[in-house]
C-alpha cells in the first residue's frame, strides 16, 4: 500500500547510525581555535623541548629518537600534526564562511527593512509638513489676534 501523505512516516530503527556532521564540525572548530592560541604554541614548544632534551641528555638505552638521524621521529610527529591541522582549519573556516553568509543575509534583510521604515517615516513627515501648511500655527493666530485687537482699539479711538 502506498504511503499516505497526511500521516507521518514511520521511523525505522537503524543498527548503525551515521554521526551527525555538526558534531565533527564543532570538534574541528574547537581544535582549530585551540591551535590558534598562545597556549598551543607554548605546549608545542614545551613538547619539542622535552623531546629534544630527553633524546639528547637521557642515557643511551632510554633514548628513542636519535640525534644522529636528525630526530626523525619528532619530524614525523610534527608532520602528522600538520597534516591533520590543515584540513581541520579549512573545515573550521568553511563553517565560519557559512555562518558569515547567513549573517550577511540577515543583515541585508534588516538593512532593507530599516531603509523601508526610514522612507515611510520620511514620507509621513513630508505629508505632515504639507498638512501643517494649511493649519494655523500659534504665531499666526497670535498675529491675527493682535491685528484684531489693534482694529478694535482703532475703532474705539474713532468713537
Amino acid at each position: 500500500m502506498a504511503d499516505r501523505l497526511d500521516q507521518p512516516k514511520a521511523s525505522r530503527r537503524r543498527v548503525w547510525r551515521r554521526p551527525r556532521r555538526d558534531v565533527f564540525g564543532v570538534g574541528a572548530e574547537g581544535i582549530a581555535r585551540f591551535m590558534g592560541t598562545p597556549h598551543f604554541l607554548i605546549y608545542m614548544t614545551m613538547f619539542c623541548l622535552i623531546w629534544l632534551a630527553w633524546n639528547t641528555l637521557a642515557p643511551v638505552h632510554l633514548r628513542f629518537d636519535s640525534a644522529a638521524n636528525g630526530f626523525t621521529a619528532l619530524t614525523l610527529m610534527l608532520s602528522l600534526q600538520a597534516s591533520y591541522a590543515a584540513p581541520l582549519i579549512l573545515l573550521a573556516q568553511n563553517r565560519q564562511d557559512d555562518r558569515d553568509r547567513v549573517a550577511f543575509g540577515q543583515d541585508r534583510v534588516t538593512a532593507e527593512r530599516n531603509l523601508a521604515d526610514t522612507e515611510y517615516l520620511a514620507r509621513e513627515v513630508a505629508a505632515l509638513r504639507l498638512a501643517m501648511a494649511d493649519v494655523a500655527t500659534r504665531d499666526f493666530v497670535r498675529s491675527e489676534l493682535r491685528d484684531l485687537l489693534e482694529e478694535l482699539r482703532d475703532e474705539e479711538d474713532e468713537d
